[in-house]
């Protein structure tokens, strides 16, 4: 009787284990949140996105205010729009912010960093950045830096 109540707990604890590891996978991944307020939306255009994908965050001085809500392309402007939901709270960015992709720690997750501007009216619902940088992507800097070297010759 002593041996199944351990084998019961052991169970118990690899099914622990095994949960633990989902929820840790889950909020890597950011594939689940815990807010459920809604926030108002801008948009920004960008050149290049890199590897920014749906749900990544949007920080301000290495402060998540907010997520990406939707990446479309624009056949127009030959661009990709996205879409930040930012956080109700952080309802004081001025109008000439300035938004670009970054790239955290050493995965590589690539993130949008905003840069607050000096005008006095703020973003709200539906406004857009228009000052934005796009993401800088490896490939193209290694090869710029090989036809430089070419050039040199």
């Amino acid at each position: 009787m002593n041996t199944r109540r351990i084998e019961i707990v052991v169970g118990l604890f690899v099914v622990l284990g095994f949960a633990a590891f989902f929820m840790l996978a889950m909020n890597v991944s950011n594939l689940i949140t815990y807010e459920n307020n809604k926030g108002y939306r801008v948009t920004a255009n960008f050149d290049n996105i890199g590897g920014l994908r749906e749900r990544s965050p949007v920080a301000v001085g290495g402060v998540r205010i907010g997520k990406v809500s939707s990446i479309e392309y624009d056949s127009e402007t030959y661009e990709a729009v996205v879409t930040m939901e930012i956080e109700p709270e952080y309802s004081r960015f001025p109008i000439d912010s300035s938004a670009g992709i970054l790239t955290a720690g050493l995965l590589g997750e690539q993130y949008i960093g905003l840069e607050p501007g000096a005008e006095e009216e703020f973003l709200k619902e539906g406004d857009k950045i228009t000052i934005t940088q796009s993401a800088l992507v490896l490939e193209d800097i290694i090869g710029q830096f090989l036809y430089s070297k070419a050039d040199e010759k």
